[in-house]
């Protein structure tokens, strides 16, 4: 399932706009993926540009950074206990950023974006 990216159906004041050609196939978005807690498994998507992704589709762990000694560790992502996304994503452990994550060192909030940065990292609330 592609999302496509193309301009908006409506102008600014809110009327309707008259489409001059059809959908192309660089304005399709990828499908959106879900990084689930567990061993750590990538994929590569190849993206516009001949660039690559790395996708995060599960991971165990996380670059926790502890605000008050200014240091970063890897901690052992154990659960998540909020998602601004998606309430159902919490009882399906689904990390996206803004989620806040249940960790050894404690509760942490995802800065990155797990879906197309390939790792996790997270600031201790």
């Amino acid at each position: 399932m592609s999302v496509w990216q193309g301009r908006s159906k409506r102008k600014s004041t809110g009327s309707r706009l008259k489409h001059r050609r059809s959908k192309k196939k660089f304005e399709l978005g990828g499908e959106h993926k879900e990084t689930k807690i567990g061993v750590r498994k990538t994929t590569i998507a190849n993206v516009r540009g001949g660039n690559q992704k790395m996708r995060l589709t599960v991971a165990e762990f996380a670059n926790v950074r502890d605000p008050k000694e200014g240091l970063c560790k890897k901690v052992k992502i154990t659960g998540v206990s909020q998602n601004p996304a998606n309430p159902h994503y919490v009882r399906r452990n689904i990390i996206t950023k803004g989620a806040i994550i249940e960790t050894e060192a404690g509760t942490a909030r995802v800065l990155s974006k797990p879906g197309q940065d390939g790792n996790i990292n997270a600031v201790l609330v």
